[in-house]
């Protein structure tokens, strides 16, 4: 079932200049990008996408991180995509996260764990929304896409 989810590299991503490796996995998976933009996010969009995080001793410190510079933002696609990136991406904490995974490899942290990701296909459409227009999603084939797929997957 064709999906999309949407991903934030975080600032420590970012600072640690691993956004490309981290790209690499998802697109190396099979996933396609269908959008993509590095911004500085502010403290009402972050309010509004940790709305679930207010009232909690780390709210504060995390909307700190969050601005301490630009974030990527990538939006993917594919099949079961939402359930793949989860997997990839591993546990929330870096330190708990399995090795080949990329919160596995790239973090020690429960916040500078490299990136978020949609939890699922309803909160995906709601944070595509938040982050991104709809003439910044594009609709293309990879031309790949016959070898990712078996004929009745795409």
């Amino acid at each position: 079932m064709k999906e999309r989810t949407l991903v934030i590299l975080k600032p420590d991503a970012v600072n640690r200049t691993i956004v490309g490796e981290i790209i690499h996995r998802f697109e190396a998976k099979g996933l396609k990008i269908t959008g993509m933009k590095m911004t500085h996010l502010d403290e009402d969009i972050l309010g509004e996408h940790y709305s679930h995080h207010k009232g909690k001793p780390f709210y504060k410190g995390l909307v700190k991180f969050m601005m301490h510079c630009p974030s990527l933002l990538v939006v993917l696609e594919g099949n079961h995509a939402v359930d793949v990136v989860r997997k990839l991406a591993g546990e929330t904490h870096g330190a708990k996260a399995a090795p080949g995974t990329i919160r596995g490899d790239y973090s020690l942290s429960n916040q500078c764990n490299a990136l978020h990701a949609s939890d699922s296909i309803e909160s995906a459409k709601i944070e595509i929304k938040r982050f991104f227009r709809d003439n910044e999603l594009f609709d293309y084939s990879r031309i790949d896409t016959e070898m990712i797929y078996a004929e009745d997957e795409r």
